[in-house]
């Protein structure tokens, strides 16, 4: 489901905009648990069916916690990495030129083309750490 290519329902709308007010990466059912206590009347599977569907149209980024769980954030455009609070589940966005080009590097050192890349770093932020 690309927002893009179809008109989104109201409860898709509201699915889009509270994700974008998250700071954080945040799961499918804590966003279906924001979403009802905010009075919205949107199912978790229209929650799931969502998320999904933007994430597969780039629209927005997905990561898997340490425990395996999809979590999810609207981002800015363009590419970039996240460094992610393990504690608190705050996130950065961060460019890594660095990574841009070792990644080229090693793509070329073995023949490969066209490559792409995801990179999260965990960590615990100065909040938490303090």
């Amino acid at each position: 489901m690309s927002t893009s290519t179809r008109r989104p329902t109201r409860q898709q709308s509201a699915v889009i905009e509270r994700l974008g007010e998250a700071e954080e990466f945040v799961s499918a059912q804590d966003l279906h648990a924001r979403l009802r206590e905010s009075g919205a009347k949107v199912g978790l599977a229209t929650v799931y069916r969502t998320l999904t569907g933007l994430a597969a149209a780039g629209e927005i980024d997905m990561i898997r916690t340490d425990e395996g769980e999809a979590v999810y954030r609207r981002c800015s455009t363009g590419h970039h990495h996240h460094l992610v609070c393990r504690d608190c589940g705050r996130t950065v966005e961060i460019e890594g030129p660095a990574v841009e080009r070792w990644a080229d590097a090693v793509a070329a050192e073995h023949g490969y083309r066209d490559v792409s890349h995801t990179l999260e770093i965990f960590g615990t932020c100065r909040s938490c750490a303090s």
